[in-house]
């Protein structure tokens, strides 16, 4: 888990943002929205065949 510690002088905007750069950075927020719903195995595989389809067919 990330952690954040505030400097000296620094804001609480600041310190949010560097925390949010963090999480992005080792993906976090990128796994919450992937895990947000369940997602049945039949759409997974027919989302992912979607997306490596060439796109001018």
């Amino acid at each position: 888990m990330p952690k954040v510690v505030l400097k000296a002088n620094e804001s609480v905007d600041r310190a949010l943002r560097r925390l949010k750069k963090k999480m992005d950075k080792e993906g976090i927020i990128k796994q919450l929205k992937k895990h947000r719903h369940y997602e049945k195995p039949s759409d997974r595989k027919r989302r992912i065949r979607k997306r490596s389809r060439p796109q001018n067919l």
